[in-house]
């Protein structure tokens, strides 16, 4: 009698464990957060603007033919393809994109300020600051997802801050952080340089500045690639300038330029990693922008409180724990304040129980169950 019973409790065993979801290990080993400045949803979903593709209201001082046969097509699909071949040839087909409005998808900011500071703040500590309502605010006084996961041993000195504007330095806190940082105009390159190293330094000595604060997205993606390549870091952030920087400019051909380019950089940083052992497999890039900006012939070249719209934004994630939905229109709004404990999700924490009263995780872009 006691053996049937203990056959029918191993049955009731059997049947109860293989009935239930399978949990399965997250892949995710390395996390890139990747940022275009100011970059609006509207040619992200859309691609180049047909009311913006002249010099009247788009400032095109370059051949408007040429940019059209770069930029254009009158079918929409086409078009963001044309803009971002990246993003929407691998991104969108191998992960999911929220914040198509167009088809009711809803991403926006929190902090109700809609500039950069606020912004990243909001991004990487999962929550607005109201404090916070300053590009010159001074150092952050919260603490970012970053700097939380640098405390942590089998992550602390492998945490990366690449970025073209300066301001990064007070947003991570670097005094506090000891994050690893290459930002602004400081020289890349130390130490004894060889002749390549030397030549990157020079560029950054010599090159006329459109802004004090902000070097060029090109000369930053050099000394990324070399760091990606030599570290091997495994949280990492990279932050481009260029499209805020054209636009606020009223430069429409430059701003397209730029984007484009953006997402040729992440490609190359994609591509990069995907042929390292240590990330092939298992890296998990999330690709996003600080704030939108307004729309409309003159709204389009300023964003914020006052331009209606600006609070609207678009993330994308893509990589082995991100089941392929593309564009997610099954949401309720998602907030650029649950980026942050995405990240720390991914490589295995949990920032919002840490640190109450922060947004939780992205929904739906982890993949760790397997149905029976």
């Amino acid at each position: 009698m006691r053996g049937k019973l203990r056959f029918l409790a191993v049955v009731s065993v059997f049947f109860t464990f293989f009935s239930q979801p399978l949990w399965t290990q997250v892949k995710t080993q390395n996390v890139a957060l990747i940022v275009s400045d100011g970059l609006r949803w509207q040619e992200v979903f859309t691609g180049a603007d047909p009311n913006l593709l002249d010099e009247k209201h788009g400032g095109i001082w370059a051949d408007p033919d040429r940019l059209r046969r770069d930029f254009w097509n009158d079918d929409t699909a086409e078009r963001r393809r044309m803009l971002f071949p990246f993003l929407w040839s691998v991104v969108a087909k191998q992960g999911q994109i929220f914040g198509n409005q167009n088809k009711g998808s809803i991403a926006r900011v929190t902090n109700g300020l809609a500039f950069s500071y606020p912004g990243y703040n909001e991004m990487l500590t999962g929550r607005p600051d109201p404090r916070i309502d300053s590009n010159e605010f001074g150092p952050n006084p919260n603490t970012t997802v970053f700097e939380w996961m640098n405390q942590f041993p089998e992550f602390r000195g492998q945490i990366a801050v690449y970025a073209t504007w300066e301001v990064f330095k007070n947003i991570f806190n670097e005094p506090r952080s000891q994050l690893v940082m290459q930002v602004g105009w400081d020289l890349p390159e130390k130490g004894s340089l060889t002749p390549r190293q030397e030549l990157l330094n020079d560029f950054y000595r010599t090159t006329t500045r459109l802004d004090d604060e902000d070097v060029w997205d090109s000369f930053l993606q050099v000394p990324l690639l070399d760091y990606v390549k030599t570290a091997h870091p495994r949280l990492l952030f990279v932050g481009y300038g260029e499209t805020d920087n054209w636009a606020h400019s009223g430069r429409y051909d430059l701003v397209l330029e730029s984007a484009h380019h953006f997402d040729q950089f992440v490609r190359q940083l994609w591509e990069t990693m995907q042929a390292m052992p240590q990330y092939r497999g298992q890296t998990t890039f999330i690709i996003t922008t600080d704030h939108g900006r307004g729309s409309g012939l003159e709204e389009w070249k300023e964003h914020g409180a006052e331009q209606k719209g600006s609070e609207n934004i678009w993330i994308a994630v893509m990589g082995p724990d991100t089941n392929a939905l593309g564009e997610r229109t099954d949401t309720a709004t998602v907030t650029q304040s649950q980026i942050a404990a995405t990240v720390a999700a991914f490589l295995g924490k949990d920032f919002q129980h840490a640190l109450p009263g922060t947004a939780a995780p992205l929904p739906g872009v982890t993949s760790q169950r397997l149905d029976k």
